[in-house]
Formats: structure tokens, sequence, C-alpha cells
């Protein structure tokens, strides 16, 4: 039986209206959604804003579950935060939680041995012969003159980082991910998530003491889970702000109403963190819906009777023959004394998941990895998120500035990773969402 985290804040409901005019009307509860209602209320307090969440509670994918001692999320949630006053703003609305600051051990499983991440700037803790193979091939990738630019995420891995650090790492792994060719992705697909580096990068991190750990080095958490920074939006909003199982079915762009099951809501603003092409359906904009293709993740929770390795905090796994791509510890981050994972696995979009059969690889894969020996199973929770990583096109790229254009012209704003159909952070959801509030209040 899974339990929700009991310290997580309801949402209300809807109220019995008929019909509600409201000056911000919010579709979806997650951090993008709730972070908007914030801003807008904090530089407009007389305005209405009303967040309608589909779901039975808020949060999105930022949710925590608890379960047997064990607090886990819907997938890793860690918190790299780049801007100090959004950082501070949450942790004054989160009293009497324990947010540790970590310093961040990640590390790459390959061929029996742990590299240190990023691959492409560690190749030197490979065998010799392969570390010579890898700057071999980076040599000659990099002395290398194109006449055009790279096409597609693939090719650019090839030209940048050669053959061998790209079939080692870079495109097994992501094609773990993303399950989906690298060729068809847009060669920024990662934007600046993607940790790049040339010769000098790679030498200079061979000296001893140097490491560099990429984009985020260090990272926050609360002891309570990620959900508590769901709290922490939740905090200064009233009970009637957020209602919950209440998804909206329609929405008239020429007289700014939404329906939903219950009710018509006007508004003078719409803002949505709905995956894009869904809400070009509920708006009735014509789209090509065929641009925008995404992954799925099943992620497995699971809690264990005593600990097991330690000096990580989350592995990667490029081989294929392998289940899973990713796996965290809890344990190692929050300091318990039972080992506490989550296992991650993609799959493309319509997959259907043997969730039984697969809990059984993914233990024999952990036991392969020597991550489990003799442990014993205690507690496990799994979560299918979908859509999990969007893929990031020349085709879903231009749609996507297009439809938004369109929406935008019509008071309908989409934001976040679906909304906008990226690949970004958090923070830059709650970056992107002040920056739109103040645009519009």
């Amino acid at each position: 039986m899974t339990a929700v985290d009991p310290t997580a804040l309801p949402c209300g409901n809807a109220d019995g209206e008929a019909h509600l005019a409201v000056d911000f009307l919010v579709i979806g509860a997650g951090m993008s959604g709730l972070g908007f209602a914030n801003w807008a209320r904090e530089r407009n307090p007389a305005a209405r804003v009303l967040v309608l969440e589909a779901a039975n509670e808020p949060g999105g994918y930022c949710r925590t579950i608890v379960q047997d001692g064990f607090v886990w999320d819907y997938s890793g949630h860690f918190f790299h935060f780049k801007d100090p006053a959004i950082e501070a703003w949450l942790r004054a609305r989160m009293p009497g939680q324990d947010v540790r600051t970590v310093a961040k051990l990640s590390s790459i499983r390959y061929a029996g041995r742990d590299i240190d991440f990023p691959f492409q700037k560690n190749i030197h803790q490979l065998p010799q012969d392969e570390l010579i193979e890898c700057l071999v091939d980076l040599f000659d990738a990099t002395t290398t003159t194109h006449a055009t630019p790279p096409r597609s995420f693939g090719e650019m891995l090839y030209r940048r980082l050669g053959r061998g650090i790209t079939e080692k790492f870079l495109r097994p792994y992501n094609e773990k991910l993303y399950a989906t060719d690298l060729d068809a992705l847009d060669p920024d697909a990662m934007g600046r998530f993607f940790p790049h580096a040339n010769l000098a990068d790679i030498i200079g991190n061979m000296r001893p003491g140097a490491k560099d750990g990429g984009y985020n080095a260090t990272f926050t958490y609360p002891a309570g889970g990620a959900v508590q920074y769901v709290n922490a939006l939740l905090h200064d909003l009233p009970d009637d702000v957020v209602a919950c199982n209440e998804p909206v079915i329609s929405i008239d762009l020429a007289a700014r109403v939404a329906t939903t099951p219950v009710r018509r809501i006007t508004y003078r603003h719409l803002v949505s963190s709905a995956p894009l092409p869904a809400l070009a359906r509920m708006a009735g904009v014509a789209h090509e819906a065929s641009v925008f293709t995404s992954n799925q993740v099943l992620c497995f929770n699971l809690g264990f009777d005593k600990k097991g390795p330690g000096g990580v905090h989350w592995m990667y796994f490029p081989d294929r023959t392998l289940s899973f791509y990713r796996v965290g510890w809890y344990d190692n981050i929050l300091g318990g004394d039972r080992m506490s994972l989550y296992v991650e696995v993609g799959a493309p979009h319509g997959a259907t998941f043997d969730v039984p059969t697969l809990l059984a690889r993914v233990l024999a894969d952990l036991q392969r990895e020597r991550i489990v020996t003799d442990h014993r199973l205690v507690s496990h929770h799994s979560v299918v998120l979908d859509p999990a990583y969007c893929h990031i096109t020349q085709a879903s790229l231009a749609e996507t500035a297009r439809l938004r254009a369109v929406l935008a012209a019509q008071g309908v704003h989409a934001v976040g990773r679906y909304g906008g159909w990226t690949y970004c952070s958090i923070e830059d959801n709650l970056i992107e969402t002040r920056a739109l509030a103040a645009t519009l209040t």
C-alpha cells in the first residue's frame, strides 16, 4: 500500500460556482503553475488566481512517497540552485525543514569499473589502451573541418568528442535515457545541461586533485523529500487558490473561457504547464502533433533491510544489456541505515510495462552490478512518468515557437518543461514563471 506524504498540503476542490471569473487561470499545480501563482499574487495581491489540477493532489511529478520508513520521490528530484534569491525564497517557506546541501558524488559504471562523471572529462580513469583510443579519436574529431554544422545530437557528439567517447558512454547511455536514436534529436537537445569538453578541459582534468562534476557539483534536498518544495509554494496560497480533481476540457480562445467538468471559468490570462500538444488540443489550435515525441520512464523505488555501497549519490549505466540507465541512493544523501534506491528504466512513448517482470529483472541486474548482495527487499513502489523527456528536434523547435506565439497572442502562455517542450530544471521553471508574472501584472 503506497502512502502519500502526510505533510503534503491538500488542495481544495471546485467551489460549486457554475461560472467564475478570474484574472489568472493556471493549468497544472506543479512547480511551474504554483510558482506563477505565487509570483502573480506577490505582484498584485488583489488579483484573483485559480490553479486547476487534474490529479488529486498538487506537485505534478515533484511528489514524495513515505512508505515503511523510506522517503522516495517520483524519480530523483534534486535541486541545483543558481539564483540565491529563488533558494532563499523557498527556504523561508519551509520552517523546520532539514534541507541538506550536498557535494554531488556521481559516477559511471563502465565495463566493471567506476568512472567519475562526466565521462568525457575523466577518460584518464579508463584502461590505458582505451584512454589512448579516446584521445586519438578526440584529436581526429577536433582537427577535422566541416563545411556545415552538425545535423543531429548524435552527429554533434562524434564531431566534438570523437568515436571512442561517444560509443563507450554518450551514445548508449543517452539512447537508453531518451529511448530513441540520437540522430533524431537536435544538436542542442540538452542545452546547458550537456557537459561539453574540449581537449584542453580533458587534459587539464588529468592533473592530480582536479575534479569537474559537471554543471551541478552541489545540490540541495530536504530530509522530508522533494514535496517540501511543493509545500513551500503552497505556503502562502489561500486554500481556494488550488482546485484538484478538476481537469480543463476545453478552452475558447476568443471568449477567454475554460471549461472543466463542473464549471466555466472566464480569465484575463491563462498560464499552462500542460504538455504543449495537449494544450493546443484543448484550445482547438491546429498543430503538427507528430513532431512532439517523448519517452516515458518507469521509476522503481526500492527499500532494503541494510546499507549498500557508500560514497555515491547516483550512478549512470551505459551498458545496453542492463534494464536501467540510472540508480540513485537516497540513504547516502540522508544518512539512513538501510539502502534506499530509485532505479530508472526508459522506454518509448506508448510502450507497456510488465512491472512485476521488470522488477525481478531490475533486482537481478542490481545483483549483477554488486549493488545488491545478500540484501532483502522490504518495501517497493513504482511510478510511470509519461511524458518524461521531450525529444527536441528541429521540427519540434519550430512548431513549439509557432504554437507558443499563436497562443500568447490570445492570452494563453505555455510554460515549464512540457509547456515549452524543452529540457530545463525546476529552478528554470520558477525563473521563467517569475518573469512572466512581471510582464502580466
